[in-house]
C-alpha cells in the first residue's frame, strides 16, 4: 500500500484498486455468475450468499494476493474473512439507501495512531462490469468515517431522494476492487446502465471480531490453502493466526 494509498483511504474511507482481475479470472468468475444467475431476480432477500462456494475462482478471491497486501495494512495480520456475496442489479433495479457508519453495533469502525490505521469490518467489492460515472450502484459520503454528526444526514438524502454534493458515486472498470471500511456511510443507488452490474463482496474483519453470527464450514470448500485456512478461521481473542504475505 503506496503511501498515497494510506493517504487517499484515511481522508475519504474508501480506495479504488485499478487491474485486480485479470481477463482469465474475469472470465471464470463471470461464467460462474451465469450459472447461478438464471432466472434471479433483483429481491434483495435473494442475495447469493457464501459465494465462495461456488468454485475455485470465487474461493481463490478469499486472500487474493493483490488484495491481501491492503487488508494486512487496514485491518492488521490477523484479519479474517466474515462473510461474503454478489449483488446483482438490471437496468433500473434499486437497492436500499445510505447506511453503515462510525460506531455502528461495535463493529464499524476506524481508528489511527502513531502511523498505523485499523478498522473493523472492511469490505472488498470486485467489479466484473464496469461502474461508469452516473451507472450508479455503490455510493458514499466521503470522510464519514469520521464523523461526528453522521444522525444528522437528512433523510431524503438517506433515501437517494434528493441529490447532495457529498454524495459520490466512485467510478470503477471491469477487473477494479474498491475497499471501503463499513465505519463509511454508503449504499446502493439504482442502476442506470444498461448492462448489468456485477459485483462481488467479500468483508473482512479483525481476528476477534464478527458481524455474522455463523462462521465458514471449511468442509464445504474442499481443498485449501493453510493460509485460507487461516483466513476463514472462526473469531478468537486469542491470538489469530497471522496471514503470510
Amino acid at each position: 500500500m503506496t503511501d498515497a494509498e494510506k493517504f487517499q483511504f484515511d481522508l475519504e474511507g474508501y480506495l479504488v484498486i485499478e487491474n485486480v482481475l485479470n481477463k482469465g479470472e474475469l472470465e471464470k468468475l463471470n461464467a460462474l455468475v451465469d450459472q447461478h444467475a438464471d432466472g434471479w431476480d433483483n429481491d434483495p432477500s435473494n442475495d447469493f450468499n457464501t459465494i465462495s462456494q461456488w468454485g475455485e475462482a470465487t474461493k481463490n478471491l478469499i486472500d487474493h494476493p493483490r488484495i491481501v497486501p491492503y487488508l494486512v495494512e487496514m485491518i492488521g495480520p490477523t484479519f479474517r474473512i466474515d462473510h461474503d456475496y454478489a449483488i446483482i442489479m438490471n437496468e433500473g433495479d434499486e437497492r436500499g439507501g445510505l447506511h453503515g457508519g462510525p460506531g455502528l453495533g461495535g463493529t464499524h469502525w476506524y481508528s489511527y495512531r502513531d502511523g498505523v490505521m485499523r478498522n473493523g469490518l472492511t469490505v472488498v467489492t470486485f467489479f466484473l462490469t464496469d461502474a461508469n460515472q452516473g451507472d450508479g450502484g455503490f455510493a458514499c459520503i466521503p470522510g464519514s468515517h469520521k464523523s461526528n454528526f453522521m444522525a444528522y444526514i437528512p433523510a431524503e438524502v438517506r433515501r437517494f431522494e434528493r441529490p447532495a454534493h457529498y454524495v459520490r458515486q466512485p467510478p470503477a472498470k471491469t477487473g477494479d476492487a474498491l475497499i471501503f471500511t463499513e465505519a463509511l456511510v454508503h449504499g446502493t443507488t439504482s442502476w442506470r446502465a444498461r448492462h448489468q452490474r456485477r459485483t462481488l463482496l467479500y468483508k473482512y474483519s479483525p481476528g476477534h471480531s464478527t458481524w455474522m453470527k455463523s462462521f465458514y464450514d471449511l468442509e464445504l470448500y474442499g481443498e485449501l490453502t493453510e493460509q485460507q485456512k487461516r483466513v476463514m478461521a472462526p473469531p478468537s481473542a486469542e491470538a489469530h493466526p497471522q496471514v503470510m504475505q
